[in-house]
Protein backbone atom coordinates (compact mmCIF):
# COMPACT_ATOMS: atom_id res chain seq x y z
CA UNK A 1 0.00 0.00 0.00
CA UNK A 2 1.25 3.43 -0.92
CA UNK A 3 0.71 6.00 1.85
CA UNK A 4 0.89 9.71 0.97
CA UNK A 5 0.43 12.84 3.04
CA UNK A 6 -1.68 15.64 1.54
CA UNK A 7 -2.98 18.96 2.80
CA UNK A 8 -6.32 20.59 2.05
CA UNK A 9 -6.37 21.60 -1.61
CA UNK A 10 -3.68 19.11 -2.59
CA UNK A 11 -4.44 16.10 -4.75
CA UNK A 12 -3.24 12.73 -5.93
CA UNK A 13 -3.32 11.72 -9.59
CA UNK A 14 -4.21 8.09 -10.40
CA UNK A 15 -3.34 7.27 -13.99
CA UNK A 16 -4.38 9.82 -16.60
CA UNK A 17 -8.05 10.00 -15.69
CA UNK A 18 -8.54 10.06 -11.91
CA UNK A 19 -7.71 12.86 -9.48
CA UNK A 20 -8.31 12.50 -5.74
CA UNK A 21 -8.37 15.86 -3.94
CA UNK A 22 -8.46 16.65 -0.22
CA UNK A 23 -11.38 19.08 0.04
CA UNK A 24 -11.47 19.57 3.82
CA UNK A 25 -10.40 18.11 7.13
CA UNK A 26 -12.65 18.43 10.17
CA UNK A 27 -11.40 16.63 13.28
CA UNK A 28 -10.98 12.98 12.35
CA UNK A 29 -12.96 13.27 9.11
CA UNK A 30 -11.40 13.92 5.72
CA UNK A 31 -13.62 15.05 2.83
CA UNK A 32 -12.32 13.87 -0.53
CA UNK A 33 -13.27 14.99 -4.02
CA UNK A 34 -12.89 12.52 -6.87
CA UNK A 35 -12.64 13.61 -10.47
CA UNK A 36 -13.02 10.57 -12.71
CA UNK A 37 -14.68 9.61 -15.99
CA UNK A 38 -18.41 8.88 -15.71
CA UNK A 39 -17.89 5.26 -16.79
CA UNK A 40 -15.90 4.51 -13.61
CA UNK A 41 -17.99 3.37 -10.65
CA UNK A 42 -16.94 4.90 -7.34
CA UNK A 43 -18.24 3.47 -4.05
CA UNK A 44 -17.28 3.55 -0.40
CA UNK A 45 -15.56 0.22 0.30
CA UNK A 46 -18.29 -1.02 2.66
CA UNK A 47 -20.92 -0.38 -0.02
CA UNK A 48 -18.76 -2.07 -2.65
CA UNK A 49 -18.47 -5.16 -0.43
CA UNK A 50 -22.28 -5.23 -0.04
CA UNK A 51 -22.68 -5.04 -3.83
CA UNK A 52 -20.27 -7.96 -4.28
CA UNK A 53 -22.13 -10.02 -1.67
CA UNK A 54 -25.54 -9.26 -3.22
CA UNK A 55 -24.23 -10.20 -6.67
CA UNK A 56 -22.85 -13.45 -5.27
CA UNK A 57 -26.16 -14.28 -3.59
CA UNK A 58 -28.16 -13.41 -6.69
CA UNK A 59 -26.04 -15.67 -8.87
CA UNK A 60 -26.56 -18.77 -6.73
CA UNK A 61 -29.31 -21.12 -7.89
CA UNK A 62 -31.37 -22.99 -5.33
CA UNK A 63 -32.86 -26.42 -6.06
CA UNK A 64 -36.31 -24.77 -6.21
CA UNK A 65 -35.11 -22.34 -8.85
CA UNK A 66 -33.54 -25.12 -10.91
CA UNK A 67 -36.77 -27.15 -10.77
CA UNK A 68 -38.78 -24.09 -11.72
CA UNK A 69 -36.54 -23.50 -14.73
CA UNK A 70 -36.78 -27.16 -15.75
CA UNK A 71 -40.58 -26.99 -15.67
CA UNK A 72 -40.84 -23.74 -17.61
CA UNK A 73 -42.15 -24.28 -21.13
CA UNK A 74 -41.28 -22.06 -24.07
CA UNK A 75 -44.55 -21.07 -25.71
Amino acid sequence: MLVLTRKVGESIQIGNDIELKVVSINGDQVKLGIDAPKNIDIHRSEIYQQILEENKNASQLTPDTINLLKNTKND
